[in-house]
Parts: structure tokens; sequence; C-alpha cells
């Protein structure tokens, strides 16, 4: 959670209280061997944020008192720290862009005029060379395409805008990954058109909740709003690295907190008496390799989250209490 903006010891006890719900002050010292002073104030950070609650005034633990600590749902904590994220570098992308009339400025004093040189950063308000700019970065693309999309309904025209962009790029064979929040679930048009992307090699997720907009192109250049709450004062073109860097790490966590659109639309069927669907078997032999769940997700191109609901799932079918019960099952079903 670091590049949310969590410390390390933030980071534990977070997921501490995670684990032990209630846990007071001393107990947290003890487990996190934790001088009491930067307790304290980690414990006061974590409630400016708003990913714990309690722990106030007296020592040790007391589930009904005070002291006891709480911490916030995951899903309300990640989306919390991605908000304050993206203002972050929402500020200091604006804070970059006020910079580059300064070399005018300066070379001024020497007599000299020149045009003021883009430093990594561009900034466009007028619709059609938004349009036109994001048209070429998509044409020249030559490994992925990387988007959030936080509305809860896509218009008319910017699916008619974006539709094409993405199946050009489909169909020169780059990976493209996009996010959009659940809500838009109860709007057909975007359903629609996320079905139409995921039926030609996108790879559709949905979030429960962003304020996130990002268009990322090879990670190399990465295009957000100026305002995130007034799209007329245009959009931010990032090349430099380091801002690039901070916005590919958003998106990540994004997508790793999202879930597969199928998956959300309940096309994860049932096995029927033939027997379990060539993915269900992917599944089945992913969880008998004994690997890790996340190396059995990537394998499967899916999230965390999502394989294991599959595994899941198909241990209520086959009326296993464990993974190794399961496989078992599984194999003298002779369905792996």
């Amino acid at each position: 959670m670091s590049y949310l903006g969590l410390t390390e010891d933030q980071e534990h006890i977070y997921r501490l209280c995670l684990r032990e719900p209630g846990i007071g002050l001393d107990g947290l010292i003890d487990q996190l061997r934790l001088p009491p002073n930067a307790a304290r104030r980690e414990l006061r950070r974590l409630r400016e944020l708003g990913l714990l609650r309690g722990g106030g005034n007296s020592h040790g633990r007391s589930p009904a008192g005070d002291d006891a600590l709480l911490a916030a749902d995951p899903d309300v904590a990640v989306a919390r720290l991605l908000d304050l994220r993206l203002h972050e570098l929402h500020e200091k992308l604006q804070r970059v862009t006020q910079l580059q009339p300064l070399v005018a400025s300066l070379r001024a004093e020497r007599g000299e005029v020149r045009e003021p040189a883009v430093v990594g950063i561009e900034q466009l308000t007028d619709p059609p060379k938004i349009r036109d700019r994001i048209d070429d970065l998509a044409f020249f693309a030559r490994e992925e395409v990387a988007l959030v999309e936080p509305a809860i309904a896509l218009r008319p025209e910017e699916i008619e805008q974006s539709c094409p962009r993405v199946l050009r790029c489909l169909r020169r064979g780059l990976s493209v990954r996009t996010v959009l929040v659940r809500k838009a679930l109860d709007h057909p048009p975007t359903v629609a058109h996320l079905r139409e992307l995921e039926s030609h090699g996108a790879r559709v997720r949905l979030v429960n909740h962003t304020t996130a907009k990002i268009q990322m192109y090879d990670r190399r250049t990465a295009v957000v709003p100026v305002d995130p709450e007034d799209a007329t004062r245009g959009a931010l073109f990032a090349q430099e690295s380091g801002l690039v860097s901070n916005i590919l790490a958003l998106f990540e966590s994004i997508w790793a907190e999202s879930e597969d659109l199928g998956v959300l639309l309940g096309e994860w069927r049932a096995v029927e008496e033939d027997g379990p669907s060539e993915l269900e078997r992917m599944v089945l032999r992913a969880m008998c390799s004994g690997g890790k769940d996340e190396a059995g997700a990537r394998d499967l191109g899916v999230s965390v989250r999502t394989y294991r609901r599959y595994i899941a799932e198909l241990m209520q079918l086959l009326g296993a209490g464990n993974r190794p019960q399961a496989a078992l099952l599984a194999r003298e079903r002779g369905w792996i």
C-alpha cells in the first residue's frame, strides 16, 4: 500500500486491526514492536485518513471501550486512499505545467525571446485537439492501452469516439485493459459497449468506486483531466517518467481491486451434467498445481479476487471443505 501513501508501519497497523477488531493500543504495540510515541503518531495519521477509528483514551484491550481500534472496510479504505492519491497527482501535474512559462521569463532577462518548451507535460483545452492527440497516441501505441472511466454511464458520443479507436488497437494485437465503476452495469448501452470490447479481446473489469479518469499508452504517456470535476478545463498529457510511474501505479491498484465483467454479469456458470467447462477445468488445474493464488490468477488472466471466487464456487459444487479435498473429488470425477 506504499504507492497509496501509507508507510510500512501504517499498513501493518491497518492489517492488524483488520485481523483483530477491537485491539487496543498496548496490544498493537506488543505485537508490532513499535515505540509508543511512533505508534500513537501512526494511529493519529490513520484516523485522519479515515482508515481507523477509536484508540483515543485508555490502554490495553477493551473491545467496548474508547481504546478499541476498528479498521474501515477495505473497499472504503482503498477507495479513500486512491482518491487522495489521485488528488495529489493532479496537483503535482498542475504545478509542473505552471512552471513552463518560467523558462521564458528567465530567458527574457537575457533579452531572448523563445517559445517555452514543454517539460514532459502538455495541457490542451480544445476538445478537437484533445481527440486528435488521443487518436495519435492510440495509433502509435505498440504494446498496451490502459483505461479507467469513473462515469456511471457513457454518453453515445463517447462510445462512438472511443470504440473504433480501441477496436483498432485490439486488431493490431495490443493489450487493452479498461476499468469502469460497477454502477455502469445499470446502463445497457454502456454494458453493450463493454461486451463488444471484451468480445474482441479487451480485458474489462469493474470497481466499486473511483474518481480516477486515466488513459495510459504503452506505459509511457498518461492522459488525465486537468480538473476531474470540470471536463471543460481540458486534459494533461504527461510523459515525465516520475509522474507517469505514479499514475501507472494508481491504475494498477485500481485494476487489482476490480472484478471481471463476466463474473459480475453472472456468466460464471455452474457445472452441468456433462461436466465442467474449459475455464472451470483451468481453474481446477491451477488450484491443483499448488502454486500461489496470484500465479493462478495471472495464468487465467483474471484478478486474484475473481480466481478465489471461482475456487470457492467449485468447492461448494463439489461439496469439498478445503482445496485438497476439492482436488481429490475433481480427480475422482475425471474433471482433471
